[in-house]
């Protein structure tokens, strides 16, 4: 027979969207960087073929 699961406390809910946003803050952090070094032309710690 089914049985419905225990909810899942704020504190616990809040963590894992925090976790979650920390994440993808990083992210999108890193990827602003890349492309202002793609821009900018001081791109040394990767290879960008530039197709023209």
């Amino acid at each position: 027979m089914a049985v419905p699961k225990k909810r899942t406390s704020k504190n616990k809910s809040r963590s894992r969207k925090a976790n979650w946003k920390k994440k993808a803050n990083s992210a999108s952090q890193k990827a602003i960087s890349i492309g202002k070094s793609i821009l900018s032309g001081n791109n040394t710690s990767f290879i960008y073929t530039h197709d023209t």
